[in-house]
């Protein structure tokens, strides 16, 4: 009797060190990839914002002028008489960058 009650209380406090364990771990691994998710979001707002201070309204006005939507984007907030919004929705060269947010 004594020798069972001694295993039960051995394998719970197996058990319970193993949860503990297993559930820091767990949080450890989340803080990993919430720390991952934000240094991508920040890498990838400071190339479009790299991106967008390298635009300037030069004279183009069509989309076949336009080498990527970023930059048709710009064009169509930024710069005067672009051609490049056929159904005036805001949304520039949809077909030539299949775009129909």
């Amino acid at each position: 009797m004594l020798n069972k009650l001694l295993l039960i209380l051995v394998v719970a406090f197996g058990a319970k060190l193993y949860f503990e364990n297993s559930s820091h771990q767990y949080s450890d691994n989340q803080q990993d990839l919430n720390q991952l998710s934000t240094q991508k979001l920040l890498t990838q707002e400071h190339f479009a914002q790299t991106e967008r201070n390298s635009f300037k309204c030069d004279g183009r006005q069509y989309c076949s002028q336009m080498t990527s939507y970023e930059e048709a984007k710009y064009f169509l907030k930024n710069c005067p008489n672009t051609k490049m919004d056929g159904d005036d929705d805001g949304i520039p060269c949809e077909r030539q960058f299949n775009r129909f947010d």
